[in-house]
């Protein structure tokens, strides 16, 4: 026995979605032997969006019964049946949810008219509800209204059932241990199972091949199917959209990580929160005055000269050259934490040996910017991390200099690398931001014996296995 299922909402996340009409047929393979259609008070505010889709407003349901009166005959009209919709996770989660926060439990067998469709009646442009009927020249009345579409949900299963091969289908597709309940409706089952085991990056995409999501993973196609066990209102939404999944191997973590980082960045998705914000990178430079001078400063980094520290905010460059001063007695005036002043009065910092104030000799001064700057400059590790390649029989590698993220690469083991310019053929330009500088330095305090300075034996110890 099925239940054939279709609901309108109110169009909200899954958790705030109230159903505003419901329409259930129970049908025995051969014809519905009972029915329950009424509109419902979701007990919120329609959208006005939703009205003029559904046709439903606030008026209509202002003295329809609540989900709380329907419940019993809900569960009841479901009972010892399979759950049949189409798109069925949506109209499943919407009731399961509903129910849930009345402390009823409910839980059915499913089947998606949708993955059913693609399956037994391959070639189709559109599985949509409404462009399936047309196709299949299967009457269609009221549309966006839950009677309407759930009886013509109805006679497509009622076709469905008929098909060339149709048995074996729907047994797989009811095996407890199937999927096909837990994918995408929109999403071909040859898709899914064409992902790897391995690590890489994995993009989302819609219906128009734009990529709405880029996720990172170890195993990619466990992580994958997480997305689609993950009942949040957020991952459900982010599975309705999805109509295709794109991979690319790294071989490890750090390169999986990389990679995500920079495709957020490049392709903006709009399922994905973090990673998004372009962060300004800020340099420390040096420059000299018609004095004679020497001064330290910072600015954005394409107006920084030759900067030999790149930080994150105004504020971090700031605390920064604090730092300096106290450690090298210069002037805060000089290191422009103070502006439009004769002579420096810094409430932190008073190691000023009187450089503005004209008690400092200029030389003495400016040997101790240099200094600074040399010790400093010392700190800047250029460096190269070895990691496992997308196979066998292949190396990646990550290459920083001057503390900046240059790039990753990935080269046959078998490939004749002499000097460090070979190696940089193989390299994958990328930019340095504060989200990658996280990263890498995240790994190296994992695993410091992967990284090696990028020097002239580095070429030895790469093809160390």
């Amino acid at each position: 026995m099925y239940c054939i299922v279709d609901i309108e909402t109110t169009g909200n996340s899954i958790k705030g979605n109230k159903i505003t009409e419901i329409s259930i047929f129970k049908f025995d393979g051969h014809e519905v032997v009972d029915e329950f259609t009424t509109l419902v008070n979701p007990q919120a505010e329609i959208p006005y969006f939703i009205t003029r889709l559904t046709g439903i407003d606030n008026d209509m349901v202002r003295n329809a019964p609540t989900m709380k009166e329907i419940a019993d005959r809900v569960i009841e009209i479901t009972s010892d049946c399979i759950f049949v919709a189409h798109s069925v996770n949506f109209d499943y989660n919407i009731i399961k949810n509903e129910l849930k926060l009345l402390g009823r439990e409910f839980a059915r067998k499913k089947l998606c008219t949708v993955r059913l469709s693609r399956k037994l009646i391959p070639g189709y442009h559109s599985y949509s509800l409404g462009k399936l009927c047309s196709a299949l020249s299967i009457p269609l009345t009221d549309r966006h209204r839950a009677r309407g579409d759930a009886h013509a949900t109805v006679l497509l299963f009622h076709q469905l059932l008929r098909a060339e091969g149709a048995s074996e289908v729907f047994k797989s597709f009811l095996n407890a241990r199937s999927q096909e309940a837990t994918l995408p409706s929109s999403l071909p089952r040859e898709v899914f199972d064409s992902l790897p085991n391995q690590p890489g990056v994995y993009y989302f995409k819609d219906q128009k091949g734009k990529i709405i999501y880029v996720g990172k993973a170890i195993n990619i196609k466990k992580r994958v199917l997480g997305h689609f066990y993950d009942k949040s209102a957020r991952e459900v939404q982010l599975c309705k959209e999805t109509f295709h999944i794109d991979f690319e191997l790294s071989g490890s973590e750090l390169l999986a990580l990389l990679m995500e980082s920079s495709a957020i960045k490049h392709h903006y998705p709009i399922h994905n929160r973090a990673q998004k914000r372009k962060i300004q990178p800020y340099g420390i430079f040096s420059y000299e005055d018609r004095n004679g001078v020497k001064h330290l400063a910072f600015n954005k980094l394409k107006m920084a000269p030759n900067a030999f520290h790149i930080l994150y905010s105004p504020t971090a460059c700031r605390l920064y050259l604090e730092e300096v001063c106290k450690a090298y007695s210069l002037c805060p005036k000089y290191c422009h934490l103070q502006e439009n002043v004769e002579t420096c009065s810094h409430y932190r910092l008073n190691e000023c040996e009187g450089i503005c104030r004209g008690t400092e000799d200029i030389s003495n001064y400016n040997s101790k910017v240099m200094a600074a700057m040399n010790e400093l400059g010392s700190q800047r590790a250029s460096f190269v991390i070895k990691e496992k390649g997308r196979h066998s029989k292949e190396e990646s590698f990550v290459i920083v200099k001057n503390n900046s993220y240059v790039g990753y690469g990935f080269f046959d083991k078998e490939a004749i690398i002499n000097t460090n310019e070979d190696l940089e053929a193989y390299l994958i330009s990328q930019q340095s931001t504060l989200e990658t500088e996280s990263i890498i330095k995240s790994y190296i305090g994992k695993h410091q014996n992967k990284v090696i300075p990028f020097e002239d034996e580095m070429i030895e110890l790469l093809k160390i296995g």
